[in-house]
This record gives structure tokens, C-alpha cells and sequence, in this order.
């Protein structure tokens, strides 16, 4: 499989977990955390479509040759110093990878305000990431 079509099968990934994540939209917060089957999707699904950004991110670089980063966050640092994202963009998805660490790691101290709020307001991020990217 070539790199292009790895890229282009994991942005198909983000739309789609980005996609079933809009289902959830629609719940209050208190109906999305007193649900633990909804909860726990949405946490999931969060956890999956910022874990399948981080590996987009990993596609392009790889594609296009730059340095390998030494963690998850430093891919957007690498594309932010290459212009292909904003400064502001890189800010953004690095908090994300940082969400999905503790999603990953550190489960009990995962505050449902902040899922809420990534849900609601922040999938933006990744949408703006993926347009960006398509356009490469």
C-alpha cells in the first residue's frame, strides 16, 4: 500500500469516527454521563479519532520525508515548523493528544467537563486538520 493511500484510509478513519461522534452531539451532559453505555462510547470514539489523527499526522511526515518526532504531540510541531498547520492548529491537536493520554493512562483522572467540551467544541480542531491535509 502506498503512503497516499494510507493517508487517504486514515482520513476516511477521522470522518468516519468523527461522523458517529456527531451522533452524541445531540445529549445533554448529564444524559451522556448518567448513560455508562453512551459514556463510554463517546469516550471511546474520542480516544479513537484523536488516536487515528496522530497517525494521519505520522502518514504526512513520513510522506514527506521531515524529521520523526519523539512523541504523539511533537507531529504537529513537526508540520506546524513545516507550514503545513498554523501555530495556533498545533497548539490545539497537541492538547488533544494530551485528552487522549490520560483517556489511554490515566482513566480515573478523566474529568467528564472537559470530554463534554471536547465533544461539543473541539472536533472542530480535527476537522480544520483534516481539511488541510486533503488539500496537500
Amino acid at each position: 500500500m502506498t503512503e497516499l493511500k494510507i493517508i487517504e484510509d486514515r482520513i476516511s478513519s477521522v470522518k468516519k469516527y468523527l461522523t458517529t461522534l456527531g451522533n452524541f452531539k445531540k445529549y445533554s451532559r448529564k444524559e451522556l454521563e448518567k448513560d455508562i453505555f453512551i459514556k463510554g462510547s463517546v469516550e471511546r470514539y474520542l480516544y479513537l479519532v484523536i488516536q487515528e489523527t496522530i497517525s494521519l499526522a505520522e502518514g504526512v511526515i513520513s510522506l514527506k520525508d521531515l524529521r520523526k518526532p519523539s512523541d504523539y504531540g511533537e507531529n504537529f510541531e513537526i508540520l506546524n515548523e513545516n507550514d503545513i498547520i498554523s501555530l495556533e492548529l498545533s497548539q490545539e491537536l497537541i492538547k488533544m493528544v494530551g485528552f487522549r493520554n490520560i483517556i489511554a493512562h490515566d482513566y480515573k483522572k478523566l474529568d467528564f467537563d472537559i470530554v463534554y467540551k471536547v465533544l461539543q467544541n473541539k472536533l472542530k480542531d480535527i476537522e480544520k486538520f483534516i481539511k488541510i491535509i486533503k488539500e496537500l
